[in-house]
């Protein structure tokens, strides 16, 4: 029997042996694999030529920005008061016409301007929005987002305020294009 536990411990301690081998043996093969990243080169800066387009500010946003810091309702609609009246006025002699009724959430109210996104342009341009709850109206620039007729839009802040709709609620408004 004295052998037998002999031989037992003997192998027992030749299996814990091969065990940390192995484990030694593994923790170098992944240490090889460990590689220390290239460098890559920044690209070069380059400065713009004087015949180079560039980005035009567009109309929705007025070339304006929100300041970081903004955290009212008035903050965050930097448009002028002369702006607000030049947008409330409807036009006189233009051709309008009717694109159709669509739900209207807050738009990005960092975003300047008096503007609506919708599926009901395709391409972009000048329009008008009326809020039937009111009656008031408000000059707009459109901008087409994917969606179906149905889908809603998003109406820009200074658009929202101007209208008199409740910011809290999804209003339905009438859209226009032309103007």
């Amino acid at each position: 029997m004295c052998e037998h536990v002999i031989a037992f411990c003997a192998g027992g301690l030749n299996h814990a042996f091969m065990a940390r081998i192995l484990l030694i043996a593994a923790c170098f093969a992944l240490t090889a694999c460990a590689q220390a990243p290239k460098q890559v080169d920044a690209p070069e800066m380059v400065a713009p030529s004087s015949d180079q387009l560039r980005p035009k500010v567009r109309p929705a946003g007025l070339g304006r920005v929100v300041p970081k810091e903004a955290r009212t309702v008035e903050e965050f609609d930097v448009t002028t008061a002369q702006e607000r009246e030049e947008a409330a006025a409807v036009p006189v002699a233009t051709v309008e016409k009717r694109l159709g009724l669509t739900v209207a959430s807050l738009g990005d109210p960092t975003q300047a301007g008096f503007w609506i996104k919708t599926p009901l342009v395709s391409a972009a341009g000048k329009g008008r929005v009326v809020y039937p709850g009111t009656g008031k109206s408000v000059q707009v620039y459109m901008t087409p987002i994917e969606g179906s007729g149905s889908a809603g839009s998003r109406l820009s802040l200074a658009a929202f305020r101007l209208i008199e709709a409740p910011l809290t609620e999804l209003p339905e408004v009438e859209v226009f294009s032309g103007g």
